[in-house]
């Protein structure tokens, strides 16, 4: 059982690279992309991330928001789903708050690329994976 869940699952999230992204497909199936890992988070709750706003995730989050997050830490085989909603933003204040310099090279237009979004995760639930047991969360 975790102590304090928001540090033991904040810690697994801060080491990784890459966050995979589950959304809902309009035929109802689920479809898992991986995804650089979030540029914010705000706690074990709220998450930023940068993403072309012509993907077919970005359509389908439009269309249906229910979303999950998976990160995985290979060598103590530890990982944490999230699960929760997905907002599109496009607004100007939303992406210049996560853009950074390097961004230019996928949106060659800058922080106003009409392609450049950001998707703000937010979980309401988890379930924690550890020594082969897991643990479901709710997140405040």
């Amino acid at each position: 059982m975790m102590r304090d869940k928001n540090k033991t699952i904040g810690n697994i999230i801060d080491q990784q690279k890459t966050a995979y992204i589950g959304v809902v497909e309009e035929d109802g199936y689920p479809a898992i992309k991986a995804m650089l890992a979030p540029r914010i988070r705000e706690g074990i709750r709220v998450f930023y991330f940068t993403t072309n706003t012509s993907s077919q995730h970005t359509a389908f989050y439009r269309k249906n928001p229910k979303a999950t997050i998976y990160f995985s830490e290979r060598r103590f085989y530890r990982g944490v789903l999230l699960r929760g909603t997905m907002e599109v933003l496009t607004d100007d204040e939303s992406r210049r708050m996560i853009w950074q310099e390097k961004d230019v090279m996928y949106y060659p237009l800058g922080v106003t690329d009409p392609d450049y979004c950001v998707l703000k995760f937010t979980a309401e639930s988890g379930r924690y994976y550890s020594n082969f047991k897991s643990e479901d969360f709710t997140v405040e």
